[in-house]
């Protein structure tokens, strides 16, 4: 029972199955593990215990009955929070939207419960996936299990917290510019970025409608492999939601990288990157020639424009996307005097605001009152993050700026892409650092905006182009804490990826 959790999806699913381990028991000890370890951790915001366990239970009945379950049955898989689930609390990690419960699932939640996992809860994150550390909670700053003092990662930084944990056997997560990516750095866990549109946004809750992406998260890359392929596939739900056919990503993971073309970026092994990290992404290069990949050095010569590029343009969807939040049809309302908040978008404002998602104050009833009953609703439901993001990209789209900023960046954007377009005509994949370095303390950074947008300096690039990468680990610093190896492939090149991640995960992993 005690290793219960530590097993990977894959084999704890077939025994569920077969009924040597009951699904219940499974969702029994997530849930005591929880109850014992993320008091000091913070990776979860909402568990229903009895929802848990009845739907654990009712896989064993299916089973029992000799009913077909499937691919994932009794397996306990954590969710970010910015995915709706029906009757499941859903804030963003916000206190705008504090008490909001969807009153229907994500596609992507639709299609895991069709698998029969098991929803445990919803993962901490930085608000609306706005932070690299998740220090940017409404409610909680969550820490990395490996060093409590250290973060996660963001904006993902519970579904890997929770991962490393052990309170989770997988997890989903939603990379905006490496928000699935870097925490699974940071975490020492497995984290997969699909290619825009391979993944249903439905039921996303947005931020940068043109770039955030759900994908897999999971301590091994045979369970990132499987995941991917439930959730993957077309939705006639999202209009941006892909029509390719999903391969059988497991089925082909072992045929290895004999004469697969590799790609190492020139402009991700230059100046700022941490000694420790450029070694351990080194020795994993040579790994992968050793197992008989050809490496060569490429270009993607517009590399340096593309942090400046995507928060010019990520800040401008958020600035449209959030408009939605003006305290009248849900989630939190203001009341006069209620404009404070505190540094990181921690407490809401006291009862007589209101919060909740069927507590309201009385009717507004002048123009001005309403004015400040949207400031108010605003000013104290977003963080200071969420705010500054809000009003620079109201700024790069205003009139007299757009062609300046936001046309600009969105030239820079096609220039990016056009970049893997040609690198990948040269190789099949490229490899790299997943950050620049290892989990930095709490606290560390989050006073200086630049300095956190710069632990993205890797992964935003992938955001802008649309392509697919995985990060996985390749070492560990000097004080132990996990390296995060990126692997990225061409549009739709999710196969090709996993198989290269599995070579070199077999191949050091003892």
């Amino acid at each position: 029972m005690a290793n219960l959790i530590e097993m990977a999806a894959h084999e704890l699913a077939p025994r569920i199955k077969s009924g040597e381990v009951r699904a219940e028991e499974a969702a029994r000890e997530v849930l005591r593990l929880i109850e014992k370890k993320d008091s000091a951790i913070g990776a979860y915001l909402a568990i229903d215990p009895e929802s848990v366990i009845e739907d654990a239970q009712e896989v064993d009945r299916r089973i029992a009955a000799g009913e077909p379950t499937g691919p994932l049955a009794g397996v306990p898989i954590a969710i970010k929070d910015a995915i709706c689930t029906k009757g499941l609390e859903t804030t963003c990690a916000s206190r705008i939207l504090e008490g909001f419960v969807p009153p229907y699932d994500a596609t992507v939640i639709a299609r895991l419960r069709a698998a029969d996992a098991v929803i445990v809860g919803k993962t901490n994150m930085d608000q609306f996936g706005m932070g690299s550390s998740n220090e940017n909670s409404g409610f909680d700053v969550c820490r990395n299990p490996l060093d409590t003092s250290r973060v996660p990662g963001g904006s993902s930084g519970g579904s890997a917290a929770a991962l490393a944990a052990g309170t989770a056997v997988l997890a989903l997560g939603e990379d905006t510019g490496g928000s699935i990516r870097q925490p699974a750095a940071f975490c020492g866990v497995v984290g997969l970025k699909p290619t825009y549109g391979r993944v249903s946004r439905y039921g996303i809750i947005a931020y940068g409608s043109s770039f955030d992406q759900v994908g897999p998260m999971a301590r091994n890359v045979e369970d990132c492999a499987r995941l991917l392929g439930i959730i993957a596939g077309h939705d006639p739900m999202d209009t941006t939601s892909a029509s390719e056919t999903v391969p059988d990503y497991a089925a082909n993971l072992k045929q290895g990288i004999e004469g697969v073309r590799i790609g190492v970026p020139e402009e991700y092994l230059a100046e700022g990157l941490d000694p420790s990290v450029k070694e351990s992404v080194g020795r994993a290069i040579e790994r992968m020639e050793s197992l008989g990949a050809r490496v060569e050095s490429v270009r993607l010569p517009h590399t340096e424009y593309a942090v400046a590029a995507y928060y010019i343009l990520v800040t401008a969807e958020a600035s449209s996307n959030l408009a939605r939040y003006d305290g009248v049809k849900y989630g939190y309302r203001g009341g006069e005097g209620d404009a404070a908040n505190n540094a990181h978008g921690g407490a809401a404002p006291e009862a007589s605001a209101g919060s909740g998602a069927g507590v309201r104050p009385q009717p507004i009833a002048t123009e001005d009152r309403l004015d400040a009953m949207y400031g108010s609703t605003r000013s104290g439901g977003f963080g200071l993050e969420v705010k500054r993001r809000i009003m620079l990209g109201t700024y790069v789209l205003s009139a007299g700026y757009y062609d300046a900023y936001y046309d600009k960046a969105q030239r820079v954007r096609t220039l990016i892409k056009g970049d893997f377009d040609q690198a990948f005509e040269k190789v099949d994949l490229l490899v790299a650092p997943t950050t620049p370095t290892t989990a930095f303390r709490i606290g560390e950074k989050i006073d200086d905006p630049l300095q956190m947008y710069l632990s993205d300096v890797y992964t935003v690039p992938i955001n802008l182009a649309g392509v697919p990468a995985i990060s996985l680990p390749c070492g560990t610093d000097p004080d132990g804490m996990p390296i995060g190896l990126q692997i990225i492939g061409p549009h739709f090149g999710e196969e090709r990826i996993l198989r290269a991640a599995y070579a070199f995960e077999k191949a050091t992993r003892s």
